[in-house]
């Protein structure tokens, strides 16, 4: 006799589906049974343990040092990992070689500087000054100039303090003090970094299109800028160096140090902590060695070239300091073949 399965179309199936079903659902409640006990002698075996061996669940710490994700009721990346080990390893890298070599960078390059201006001097003009005044920054242009120099300058110095400080301030103001500086400058530093950012863009933006190559730089790299040999080579508006300094530090560095400062400023958008050490080792190389290269522009800017400052402090510069540092540029604009700025 035929059961009442094998007599409907795909019945089979159906009392197939229905056993599975049904096997199923007895099975959860011994699954949820069971994990409920594998937890509770989890729990009696490190209740256990702390009894035995206070302070030494070894077996505890090794899974959250093992940087697997456990249960959390927080939300985010790697929110499940108690420890990060490789924190170490950032640790180890910052407080070592950057910051070792760093400081010696800081140090070893205005000494370098100090020195070359003791042995040099001031680079002086070598005809009197014609008393002629041509335009060479427009207010806008300095504007930008001086807004990057100033929060760059805000930075420097809260930057130094955060990485140096424990090292060089500690004696000074003690523990407690030093603690309360610090706290400042990593504000400081963090809201001027995006207003920095914003300025670099702006430097960048209003300053490239006089900082290409051209054919005159080639014969300021063979004679050194005329740094050596005390004459002046000439040059369109910027010379090779200042283009250097605009393509290598306000450019590369400057923007390697806006976007890796801004992924620390915001680390709750999905970074993870490996992206966040990264980012410091990045920011921290790349600001040593931004810092390190302005104190050749500095230098030339002030003590280094005389009435340099007096450009970007007024707009202006004497016809003769134009026809001596920027020979090329000058020519240019009584020739009314360029009317920048």
């Amino acid at each position: 006799m035929k059961s009442f399965f094998m007599q409907r179309p795909g019945g089979g199936l159906v009392a197939l589906l229905l056993a599975v079903l049904t096997l199923f659902a007895a099975a959860l409640p011994l699954q949820a049974a069971e994990h409920e006990l594998q937890r509770g002698r989890s729990a009696a075996d490190q209740a256990a343990r702390q009894e035995e061996r206070p302070l030494n669940n070894a077996p505890v710490w090794r899974a959250v040092r093992s940087g697997e994700a456990h249960f959390t009721t927080v939300r985010g990346p790697e929110a499940g990992v108690l420890i990060q080990s490789e924190g170490n390893t950032w640790r180890q890298l910052r407080n070592g070689p950057v910051t070792q070599y760093g400081g010696w960078l800081l140090i070893l390059v205005p000494s370098a500087i100090l020195l070359f201006w003791l042995v040099k001097g001031t680079m002086k003009l070598h005809a009197a000054p014609s008393g002629r005044q041509l335009k060479r920054f427009s207010g806008f242009e300095r504007f930008v100039h001086w807004g990057t120099a100033l929060t760059f300058l805000l930075l420097a110095v809260t930057g130094v303090a955060i990485l140096f400080g424990k090292h060089l301030l500690v004696p000074l103001f003690g523990h407690e003090l030093l603690s309360s500086l610090l706290t400042a400058g990593k504000l400081v530093h963090n809201y001027v970094g995006p207003a920095f950012g914003v300025f670099v863009v702006l430097m960048i933006l209003v300053f490239m299109r006089d900082n290409v190559w051209q054919a005159c730089d080639a014969i300021w790299i063979r004679r050194a800028g005329g740094l050596l040999g005390g004459d002046h080579v000439p040059s369109s508006r910027f010379n090779f160096g200042e283009k250097t300094w605009f393509w290598l530090g306000v450019t590369v560095l400057g923007l390697v140090v806006v976007i890796s400062g801004l992924v620390m400023d915001f680390p709750n958008y999905g970074w993870t902590r490996a992206e966040l050490q990264i980012a410091n080792i990045v920011h921290a190389v790349g600001a040593t060695v931004l810092l390190a290269l302005s104190f050749g522009h500095i230098y030339m800017g002030t003590l280094g070239v005389e009435g340099a400052y007096q450009s970007m402090k007024t707009g202006y510069v004497d016809e003769t300091w134009a026809r001596e540092h920027h020979q090329i540029w000058y020519e240019d604009v009584k020739a009314g073949k360029s009317g920048r700025p």
